[in-house]
């Protein structure tokens, strides 16, 4: 997993380098050649920020008092500082403006582009007038920033970042000379001896090398658990997660090339490829690059499938594999995908899962979850639209907010991996299909087709089609369509009567088909006496056929599956009615509008 993020860093991201990282950055300070204020510029369409490649990155910054160098945030640069502040924060962002001042100082010894602001930031009154601004201009203690001096940007200047390369690797040799000495009291002969020299393998590279005692963050995870300082995807700070006397990420030994290469390209993901998937985040990418990013990116039509009037996800599945089986795209054929869903966890980076396999496999596995999940529409003339990966989810529960991130985790390698949807999940659509009938909410139609696709899914022939299957053997499937004709006949005899033979019976007729079903079907020669002989024929021949498919097989229970088969019946045969509206039939009962 974390070789293939190497890989992607080194195609896709451009200077990765230790010492370096990506920020979103929201304003831009232009100083004069004297070091005077001239003005602040947003950046930054959406009030975000922007993307900016080469901020320098300080290594150990737990250790407190600390600062980035050139590229920091408000409250560490212009001490601008929350309404209120506590007084040992302020104390803090003191002290860290103290370090960034003196870092700029330092610098400026060796270019004189550093100088004006060296000067500026020496100039208590300049940085009052910068903080006024700010506040003015509604900036937040954590909005970062950068410098432009005298129509220069010092991140794009040689000198300034050959300087820091200097600096960083000078603390960072002394730190790890420390930190890499054996502590009395460890069982040192036990150790191997390149532990013991400071030196140890790469996890990822294979290099013998002295790894780093902490590894740069992942950002962009505050949204699904993740603090919005970054969360680590390789730390060992208790006991219990250390082995053979090694201190802290040196349990999982990794150079500072390989774990900024890995960390550069995870952030660059969730940044630009990445989607919310319950309280997680799906990020995916290829092996190569993709011909037509758009059209060939397959993954984000789960969560954004096209509409009706455009070409359908499974029907763009469908070409994308018609064209690499007849050899036209055999930059496909031999791409490979990778998914990974992650979230925050306490300060950790947690993964959820992760996949990977080749495009063509991708491609089948997407054509089959939309041909599973196909089903008619409520009005029974059309089959309904692709449904989002997030309405799938979403008719399991009563809010998408409530939805657990494992189980939509788990639904989300059942499309992928064509595996079958565990019955837990079946259950959870029965539930809420029933409360929705009762409720007179609309059908919908995800948890329709999910509940067909979990037939399909189980193996074997089920016989399930998206529109109605007269011929279907199950006993339960057409139990469900009769209830379905009775509560129409209902309706057409009696009109709108409140709660009707859906609400009144559903529960119990899914359940007990045997006890119920008889006793409606003796009701229903009544609602037959009120209408006009057309059409009392037309519903007395259509309850016959049901009937004739059932024979003298109406189970006295259902279980789990079965209720499952009987709600599909109901459902296709309502929206079946509907399509036949001309006939002289009417809509069913209240609780399928």
């Amino acid at each position: 997993m974390l070789n293939q993020l190497v890989e992607y860093a080194k195609k896709n991201i451009s200077g990765s380098e230790p010492g370096f990282t990506t920020r979103t950055v929201r304003w831009l300070a232009e100083i004069s050649a004297v070091g005077q204020f001239v003005n602040i510029v947003p950046l930054g369409e959406d009030k975000k920020g922007e993307q900016t490649s080469k901020c320098p990155a300080m290594d150990n910054m737990n250790a407190g008092g600390r600062a980035h160098f050139l590229v920091e945030t408000l409250q560490t640069v212009a001490l601008l500082c929350k309404p209120n502040e506590e007084e040992s924060k302020i104390a803090c962002s003191r002290g860290k403006h103290s370090f960034f001042a003196e870092m700029v100082q330092q610098a400026a010894t060796e270019t004189q582009l550093l100088q004006p602001l060296a000067n500026f930031l020496a100039d208590g009154e300049q940085l009052d007038i910068l903080r006024d601004r700010l506040a003015k201009e509604k900036a937040k203690p954590t909005d970062w920033l950068r410098w432009r001096i005298a129509g220069v940007d010092p991140m794009q200047h040689p000198p300034v970042l050959d300087w820091w390369r200097i600096w960083r690797d000078s603390d960072f040799r002394g730190k790890s000379k420390a930190e890499n000495k054996p502590k009395r009291g460890k069982k040192v002969a036990e150790l191997a001896e390149g532990v013991v020299s400071g030196e140890m393998v790469c996890f990822l590279s294979g290099e013998n090398l002295v790894p780093l005692s902490t590894q740069p963050k992942i950002t962009g995870l505050s949204g699904v658990g993740g603090l919005g300082m970054g969360d680590v995807m390789a730390g060992f700070d208790k006991a219990a997660f250390c082995s053979f006397g090694l201190e802290q990420a040196s349990n999982a030994a990794m150079g500072e090339k390989s774990a900024r290469e890995y960390v550069d390209a995870l952030n660059h993901l969730i940044k630009n490829h990445s989607r919310k998937l319950a309280n997680a985040l799906v990020v995916h990418w290829y092996k190569d690059s993709l011909v037509d990013k758009e059209d060939d990116d397959l993954l984000p039509f789960l969560f954004e499938p096209p509409g009706l009037a455009e070409a359908s996800a499974r029907q763009r599945a469908k070409l994308l594999l018609s064209s690499i089986s007849s050899g036209k795209r055999s930059d496909l054929a031999n791409n490979r995908y990778y998914a990974m869903t992650v979230s925050g966890a306490s300060g950790r980076v947690m993964v959820r899962d992760w996949m990977e396999g080749s495009f063509e496999e991708l491609a089948t596995r997407i054509e089959g979850w939309f041909a599973d999940l196909e089903i008619v529409a409520r009005g029974g003339d059309r089959p309904a639209p692709n449904p989002k990966f997030m309405a799938v989810c979403g008719a399991l529960v009563r809010d998408l907010k409530d939805f657990p991130a494992p189980t939509a985790t788990t639904l989300w390698r059942v499309a992928l991996s064509g595996l079958p949807i565990p019955l837990p999940l079946i259950a959870q659509a029965l539930s809420r299909f029933r409360t929705d009938l009762i409720d007179d909410k609309p059908f919908n139609h995800a948890r329709m087709g999910l509940i067909k696709a979990y037939f399909i899914r189980k193996g074997g022939n089920h016989n399930m089609t998206a529109y109605l299957n007269k011929e279907h053997p199950e006993p339960a499937y057409q139990c469900g369509r009769l209830l379905a004709m009775l509560a129409s006949l209902q309706r057409a005899a009696l009109g709108d009567v409140g709660a009707g033979v859906v609400q009144r019976y559903y529960v119990a007729a899914s359940q007990t088909p045997g006890l119920i079903l008889g006793r409606l079907i003796a009701n229903a020669k009544n609602h037959l006496n009120k209408l006009e002989g057309g059409l009392a024929f037309w519903y007395e021949g259509q309850i016959a056929a049901i009937m004739s498919q059932i024979e003298d097989r109406i189970p006295a229970t259902l279980n789990l599956e079965k209720q499952s088969l009987f709600a599909l019946g109901y459902y296709q045969q309502i929206a079946a009615n509907r399509a036949g509206k001309n006939n002289d039939t009417n809509e069913t009962s209240k609780g399928d509008n």
